[in-house]
């Protein structure tokens, strides 16, 4: 069966379950400023988890691309990849415990299906702690369905409980579901979830009970959920009987292409292997995050630093296979044309992709040699002196002059026995200034880092402050980003100077003047077809489905918008810019805050 079989049929079953298909959303996260990339379908449904009304109904499913770089120091092995497609299906308040375990049951041995023998089947399930009970209800479902008890494990919140995508949200405990290999177990004490390779984790069921505060605490959450994650190119493997997601059809022209720029075989040696799997990995990462509608560059803080440690490993392990200058063009070609028939916009969106690597490429290509001696020369001097440390001091020099991400430094490090001094490191990257100051608001891209009635008010008012900013100073003006806590909005968006102060004081009266309108802000459920054709602004494309939420502000703007807001202007208050400033090239940045009317 090959991933886009998988896909289909998957999407299939739950359609006919009653679950509407919603398309995958962005990688960076728009409900979610606390995590830096999407790495579970769940990101983009937080608002609708915690209880607000979802435009395409209560039961969803849909592929969702993500990026997971927590092992990104695994990827070379058989099956850690930094970007994956995972399939899901959810219940918002509607079906639970019971349906969802009975449904992945059938999925999994249905001979219309996947045709797994059950007896092939293991399953765990959370056994409790301090903060929620045994989860014996699952227990008793698995069981009556055939599972014996013998294959049903009970395991602690380190391998069974969901947590929230951020610090806060949604979480609760689980139920995984594993496939016995057949290989030969590692010692007595072997069970699903260890890492030994006998047992292959195919799905797991999220059962949303709580909601985690930002005091560490849980509480009910007002509905019960179910978030469900099978991955694509794991599972793809497993039905094909393939030892390594590598040996599937989704990396054969990467592989491939590897292969003729190289003169190498894929396999003819660990560290062959290895090179071809980190470079095919981390390109295909980069391709889909410079794709992305909201793609960011590379850079030295947030994304763009993920997006140029990924590329800059890739140049690292080309070199160790032979691969020259330009190499990553070809392999990006590659990945574009096995993954443009799911991803158009992988096509459109070509040339960029190509020029934007090709420029990070020749950036880092400019300066590793001069960095590798530096590296060298300090570890060769450790070594000459008895030492295991490469000093905070060196690894931030590499960083700065170099371009080194310290995680570079460290793997190269770790290849000779030695360590890197974080927290030497720490410090010199604290003392550089300018790094800081644009570092200590850079990871909230985009998006509300809550739901609170502040954080909604301000929210609301990006609308206005969006609208307003297009009628001072023209059509051009466009979001291309925006921050909102509690306490104040950050709001980018294209124009090419800098405001004058009487255009700043055009925009802000211009907002404060729809707030004393005490203007209604209404809410229709449409295609997003009827959305552009009603004349409402549509950014960043993300659909939930091939239904959208349109809010309008009275008649003063129109927007497709997936967020909280208020009912009326009125309850705004004053909006008062504090600052505008450039945020990078044809970027600007408002800054601003919600007070009380004056008197």
């Amino acid at each position: 069966m090959t991933a886009d079989e998988l896909k289909s049929l998957y999407l299939g079953f739950f359609q006919q379950k009653g679950h509407a298909l919603i398309s995958g959303s962005s990688l960076i996260p728009q409900n979610d400023p606390t995590v830096l990339f999407t790495t579970a379908g769940m990101h983009a449904l937080v608002p609708y988890l915690l209880g607000e009304h979802h435009p395409a109904g209560t039961r969803l499913c849909n592929v969702q691309k993500c990026i997971r770089t927590g092992d990104i120091d695994s990827v070379g092995d058989p099956g850690h990849l930094t970007f994956f497609e995972m399939l899901g299906n959810w219940s918002l308040g509607d079906y639970f415990k019971e349906e969802a375990i009975q449904w992945s049951f059938e999925f999994l041995t249905n001979k219309s299906y996947l045709a797994l023998d059950p007896a092939v089947l293991h399953i765990t399930v959370f056994q409790g702690d301090e903060f929620s009970s045994p989860d014996r209800e699952s227990f008793e479902i698995w069981r009556k369905l055939g599972i014996p008890e013998k294959r049903i494990f009970f395991l602690p919140r380190a391998d069974n409980w969901w947590g929230p995508a951020g610090q806060t949200g949604p979480c609760g405990p689980d139920t995984e579901m594993f496939v016995d290999t057949g290989r030969a177990a590692c010692g007595a004490a072997c069970r699903p979830g260890c890492n030994c390779g006998k047992f292959f984790e195919i799905w797991n069921d999220v059962f949303m009970q709580y909601n985690k505060l930002p005091d560490g605490s849980y509480v009910p959450l007002s509905q019960h959920n179910v978030d469900t994650g099978m991955g694509v190119e794991r599972t793809a493997a497993m039905l094909q009987g393939k030892s390594s997601v590598y040996d599937t059809e989704l990396f054969a022209p990467i592989i491939t292409t590897l292969a003729k720029l190289s003169g190498k075989a894929f396999g003819e040696s660990a560290e062959v292997t290895r090179a071809f799997r980190v470079i095919a990995d981390h390109l295909r990462s980069a391709v889909f995050i410079l794709g992305d509608e909201q793609w960011v560059a590379p850079s030295n803080l947030g994304q763009g630093y993920v997006l140029r440690r990924l590329i800059r490993r890739a140049v690292r392990h080309a070199k160790k296979i032979g691969l020259g200058p330009g190499f990553s063009k070809a392999v990006a070609e590659s990945v574009v044309a096995t993954y443009t028939k799911n991803y158009p916009e992988l096509s459109a969106r070509g040339a960029h992709i190509l020029r934007e690597l090709a420029a990070e490429e020749e950036k880092f290509e400019k300066t590793l040699a001069q960095g590798l001696a530096e590296l060298d020369k300090a570890l060769e001097q450790l070594k000459q002196h008895g030492q295991t440390a490469l000093t905070g001091r060196v690894a931030f020099r590499l960083y700065d002059t170099f371009g080194f991400p310290v995680e570079f430094t460290e793997e190269i490090c770790r290849e000779h026995g030695l360590t890197v001094d974080q927290e030497g490191f720490a410090k010199a990257f604290a003392r550089h200034q300018e790094v800081s100051r644009q570092g200590a608001d850079k990871v909230f891209k985009g998006g509300l880092a809550d739901n609170s009635a502040a954080t909604t008010r301000l929210h609301t008012a990006t609308h206005l402050l969006h609208k307003s900013l297009q009628a001072v100073l023209g059509p051009h003006v466009q979001q291309k980003g925006s921050n909102i806590t509690a306490e104040r909005l950050r709001f980018d968006f294209t124009h090419p100077a800098k405001l004058t102060p009487e255009e700043l004081l055009r925009v802000e009266a211009l907002v404060n003047d729809q707030i004393q309108k005490a203007l209604p802000i209404t809410m229709q459920v449409m295609t997003l077809e009827e959305a552009k054709a009603a004349g409402a602004t549509a950014l960043f494309a993300t659909r939930y489905g091939e239904q959208v939420k349109v809010f309008s502000v009275g008649d003063f703007s129109k927007e497709v918008c997936g967020g909280p807001h208020v009912a009326n202007t009125a309850e705004l208050g004053h909006f008062k810019i504090l600052k505008e400033e450039a945020s990078s090239a044809g970027i600007r940045r408002i800054r601003a805050v919600l007070m009380e009317k004056p008197a």
